[in-house]
């Protein structure tokens, strides 16, 4: 299917974004999650993966975050902050240790300069990493976009210290020019 192609399906289907559909691809990879009751959605806007997470698992706890504006879906509990602070939100802080699945399609604003939005993205994921090492729960499943880049091995080695299980996915509802990639781990 053609890259256009995934925006179209995702507009008749009713979602938000065609990110959906690399969500959907990813999670058809990992065999081990099977009904998740708490998703954290780190840069959650426009909150097409949250969406699909809660028609997927009705059942399911979602808490969404990110600086963005986002409208509201029904059952996803929403919160424009910061990612950095993550702590002064109370809701999602008591729930530490306890979530099934941390996802993450967060990325910087890229400025064009090479090293400068490789440095950008690398902290980001790192951020982001940290967030989901402390709200995963022993058998949580962590999903994060990030770039091919010079930074790509050494983020990999950090998911590695904290994951038994990364994996590389790239969806084919990413565009083929894109760097992005994605890599998920297990715990």
């Amino acid at each position: 299917m053609h890259a256009d192609n995934w925006a179209q399906k995702a507009k008749s289907l009713g979602y938000r974004s065609r990110a959906v559909f690399k969500l959907i691809q990813i999670l058809e990879k990992i065999k081990k999650l099977k009904n998740p009751s708490l998703i954290l959605d780190i840069g959650s806007a426009p909150g097409g993966w949250s969406h699909y997470l809660k028609d997927k698992y009705p059942n399911s706890e979602i808490f969404a975050i990110d600086l963005l504006e986002m409208k509201e879906i029904k059952g996803v509990n929403f919160f424009q902050e910061d990612l950095r602070n993550i702590e002064n939100i109370v809701q999602i802080n008591q729930l530490k240790n306890e979530f099934c699945l941390v996802i993450s399609d967060l990325a910087p604003n890229l400025s064009g300069i090479g090293s400068i939005d490789e440095a950008n993205i690398y902290e980001l994921n790192l951020l982001t990493l940290e967030q989901a090492e402390k709200f995963l729960n022993d058998n949580g499943v962590f999903i994060v976009k990030t770039f091919q880049n010079s930074n790509l091995k050494k983020f990999r080695k950090e998911m590695e210290n904290i994951f038994k299980i990364v994996q590389t996915a790239k969806p084919a509802a990413s565009k083929k020019q894109s760097k992005e990639i994605y890599l998920y781990g297990i715990k």
